[in-house]
């Protein structure tokens, strides 16, 4: 997915590895439920094309009980979510929206927390609405497993953590960046050269000594 316009005031900038909203969160699930959707009918269709191939005519999906298919689907969601999650942080409704699911300290969440945090979502998918009011825009899920949804356009390579500090440092701009980065180096040298003075006006006093001792 394209980042979003700078003209349009949400540069990738200003939202980079800023806590994700409702609308964007519930855009990508209901992109995910249809992967997973597309996922189960590609499954049904396979399955018809197995017994085909091993009975013959007729071609025809199986059909099974409401039970089994409920039981299939969420399954089959928990299983792509937490695979998703634990691998790259992102599913194909996380990329699509520029979202990434992380620990709060900014780590890929581990299987066990990704497999949790898969089953409280899809068994309690309005625990999403709990981020509204939310200081940190956490789901329940999110304050089970203590993981976190931030806006991030670039797989991870412009934000590695969530924290506070880490993102008001994201979004300086690149000249203020610049400066303290100048600053910090004239600092350096500036130290350094006043230390080279130190040990010259030392060495310079040890030779009038020496001096005046003979």
């Amino acid at each position: 997915m394209t980042p979003p316009s700078p003209a349009a005031g949400l540069s990738p900038s200003h939202l980079q590895g800023r806590t994700a909203g409702l609308v964007s969160r519930a855009l990508a699930a209901v992109a995910d439920a249809l992967v997973v959707l597309g996922i189960a009918v590609l499954a049904g269709l396979a399955l018809g094309a197995v017994r085909f191939l091993v009975s013959g005519p007729p071609f025809a999906v199986p059909r099974p009980s409401d039970g089994f298919t409920g039981a299939f689907g969420g399954c089959l969601a928990v299983g792509y979510l937490a695979v998703g999650w634990s691998v790259t942080g992102r599913t194909v409704g996380g990329r699509l929206m520029g979202l990434r699911v992380a620990h709060r300290s900014g780590r890929r969440l581990r299987p066990g927390r990704a497999l949790l945090r898969a089953v409280l979502c899809v068994a309690l998918p309005l625990g999403l609405f709990w981020a509204v009011p939310s200081r940190r825009g956490a789901s329940v899920a999110d304050l089970v497993v203590r993981s976190a949804v931030v806006h991030d356009w670039y797989g991870g390579r412009a934000a590695r953590g969530t924290g506070a500090v880490a993102s008001a440092r994201r979004r300086l701009p690149r000249e203020q960046r610049g400066g303290e980065e100048a600053a910090a180096s004239d600092d350096g040298q500036h130290d350094q050269r006043g230390g080279v003075g130190a040990e010259r006006q030392v060495g310079d006093e040890d030779g009038a000594g020496d001096r005046r001792a003979e």
